[in-house]
């Protein structure tokens, strides 16, 4: 057996990553996990001005750094014209954190139907659309041993009931954590890992409300009592971006502190 150091297994020091809606929530906390260990992170969000702010910002802190590369994600030329910039700018892109989502939520009787697509366009077809394009810079970036990694942002909503009527979230998410499966099953022979993450509550505009009204009642159903923290949710995309999550794909991985498994009364 070969000696190993848990510094070498878990570095993502100068690989390329994309991290989309990665200027605010769940997205900058991974965005800032892979720069401030030393990886060059191209962060894509709505606008422009926000985005150029944020990649500032994360590049001050280094070692890595960050460029915005702004788009919005919601239109399939928007997804071809982000790829053909990072084209220019990379010939090989060794991680993909597919983050960009939104959410709506509305009583069964009037759910919008126009929601109910906003909602399954992104959160699903785009990722679909983004990864297929950037498969030609992700085989360049993989090999045997060191794979290319896919990490696509689902939800606990999208493996539990959720309380809240998101009827197109929580269908959308449980979609993603299946294609992230069937994405896996066949990219695995081309050296390109495709896992999930699921997480829980954590601080963002997303949750930002429903925290503010039921954080109380959130926190009283994790076992682990408490939300979660930045850290929480970069070192879970380092781990599966690194050789320490080399042979882990077709995962969805719960981050949630332990609510999925609480047991009821």
């Amino acid at each position: 057996m070969s000696s190993f150091h848990t510094s070498s297994l878990f570095n993502v020091k100068d690989k390329v990553v994309l991290v989309t809606g990665g200027s605010r929530g769940i997205g900058l906390m991974i965005a800032h996990g892979f720069i401030v260990n030393g990886a060059k992170v191209y962060i894509s969000s709505r606008s422009a001005s926000v985005c150029d702010k944020v990649a500032e910002e994360l590049t001050k802190l280094g070692p890595g750094k960050c460029i915005s590369l702004p788009a919005d994600l919601q239109s399939l030329e928007e997804v071809h014209r982000l790829v053909a910039e990072l084209t220019k700018r990379e010939s090989k892109v060794h991680v993909l954190v597919n983050n960009a989502g939104a959410t709506w939520g509305a009583p069964l009787e009037s759910y919008p139907d126009s929601a109910f697509e906003k909602v399954m366009n992104l959160n699903l077809k785009r990722v679909f659309s983004l990864t297929q394009a950037m498969l030609p810079l992700l085989d360049a970036a993989a090999t045997e041993k060191a794979p290319a990694s896919i990490i696509n942002i689902g939800s606990v909503d999208g493996i539990h009931i959720p309380a809240l009527e998101t009827y197109a979230y929580s269908a959308s998410k449980a979609a993603l954590h299946q294609m992230t499966r069937v994405l896996a099953g066949h990219l695995g022979h081309r050296y390109i890992t495709c896992n999930a993450i699921a997480p829980g509550p954590f601080e963002s505009k997303m949750m930002a409300q429903t925290l503010k009204d039921f954080g109380e009642m959130i926190v009283g159903n994790i076992p682990l009592g408490r939300i979660g923290q930045p850290e929480d949710i970069a070192a879970t995309c380092i781990y599966l971006a690194s050789r320490a999550g080399a042979y882990t794909t077709g995962t969805v991985i719960p981050l949630d502190g332990g609510s999925l498994v609480k047991a009821k009364a």
